[in-house]
């Protein structure tokens, strides 16, 4: 429930084409059409739909609930059957013995076994009900950007096909360095192209897409130290980023990779520094930022720019009117683009120092502070 309240965990894209004309009753049309319909008593292993934000079971969206101020608020509900291995292995042996039993043959052919299976494996997915799971989705539509409550790379991928089938839009995973969404929302791109085949935007030369997080992640730790935390944001004043409780690091790809957790109340950073001496990158930290007295804690995921697990600064709560509820909600949405907006700001900050001819002082100071943690 993170948009409404709790901690959110979430993952941002770009879409892909253009809006289609009249695109309130456009959406308003397909909502309704692709919305979620149950499965309890089919042998349909999934069945995947839009539901209302606030309400799971509210499928209809009267009076355009899903509409809030700038954005689309809606969900993306899953239903998943499955039957238990050692259920479907015993069941199959007694269909196979009763099939042997009653035709008298000594074994059963293999197109036999392979009906059995399939027979079985369907009378028990009729009689099991399906295990929900809700998704929130805010749209932003003007600014092309969707915020998902979900990181797994599976139930993503549903989104984007939903989606795609929805709103004749794709999906791109959103890059902080496509400022303007030109590299994930190309004039011309075809509304309706498969999303999962869209990459992220291209970097300029010299810089990697693939490690950019870990290497942003690496600086802004070392940022953090040289002013105490703050940091100052060109057109934003000062902030305050805190690396605390957890830090991973990692090197290497698959079965080479070499991983170094480190947590506490606050990080080890001696140990930490260390796994940097030898060459290990940041993947994830729990940070604690803060600007403008509000105060934000979240695990940031430097190779997809993902969140995890935000607190957020506190929403005053009100009772009664439906516009307060409202108004608590596009407040909560505020206060995440806010965090992941500060989070953006650095990572361009960083990425226009990678791209300077002032990098390689920067790496000496870095190399210095890396340094200083084994002198300690």
């Amino acid at each position: 429930m993170g948009l409404l309240k709790g901690s959110v965990t979430f993952s941002r894209y770009r879409t892909v084409g253009a809006l289609p004309d009249h695109f309130p009753e456009f959406f308003n049309e397909r909502i309704r059409r692709y919305a979620f319909q149950t499965v309890w008593r089919t042998t349909d292993e999934k069945a995947a739909g839009w539901t209302s934000l606030e309400n799971c079971l509210d499928t209809d969206f009267p009076y355009a609930s899903y509409a809030q101020g700038r954005y689309m608020l809606f969900s993306l509900r899953i239903d998943r059957k499955s039957v238990a291995p050692s259920l479907l292995r015993l069941r199959i042996l007694e269909a196979e013995r009763k099939q042997l039993a009653e035709s008298g043959q000594k074994k059963l052919y293999r197109e036999q076994r392979e009906a059995i299976r399939e027979s079985v494996r369907l009378e028990l997915l009729g009689k099991t009900l399906p295990v929900p799971a809700f998704h929130e989705i805010c749209w932003s539509v003007p600014d092309h950007v969707l915020t998902f409550c979900c990181l797994s790379d599976k139930v993503v991928g549903e989104l984007q096909e939903l989606f795609r089938e929805s709103f004749s839009l794709g999906l791109c995973p959103y890059a902080p360095w496509d400022v303007e969404g030109e590299g994930a929302n190309p004039q011309g791109a075809a509304a309706g192209s498969n999303s999962r085949d869209v990459s992220l935007p291209p970097l300029p030369p010299g810089v990697d897409p693939l490690t950019v997080g870990r290497e942003f992640l690496t600086w802004l730790w070392f940022k953090s130290e040289e002013r105490n935390g703050m940091i100052r944001i060109p057109g934003g004043g000062e902030s305050e980023v805190v690396f605390v409780r957890r830090l991973v690091l990692e090197s290497g790809d698959g079965e080479y990779a070499e991983t170094v957790v480190c947590q506490g109340l606050h990080a080890d950073l001696k140990e930490g520094k260390e796994a940097l001496r030898r060459g290990k990158k940041i993947t994830a930290a729990r940070l604690r930022v803060a600007h403008d007295k509000a105060e934000w804690e979240f695990t940031f995921k430097a190779d997809r720019f993902h969140f995890q697990s935000m607190k957020l600064p506190a929403v005053a709560e009100s009772e009664g009117e439906e516009a307060d509820r409202e108004g608590q909600i596009l407040e909560r949405i505020y206060l995440i683009e806010r965090a992941a907006g500060m989070m953006d700001q650095w990572f361009r900050l960083f990425l226009d120092l990678r791209l300077s001819e002032g990098w390689g002082k920067e790496q000496a100071r870095m190399q210095k502070w890396i340094a200083q943690a084994k002198a300690d």
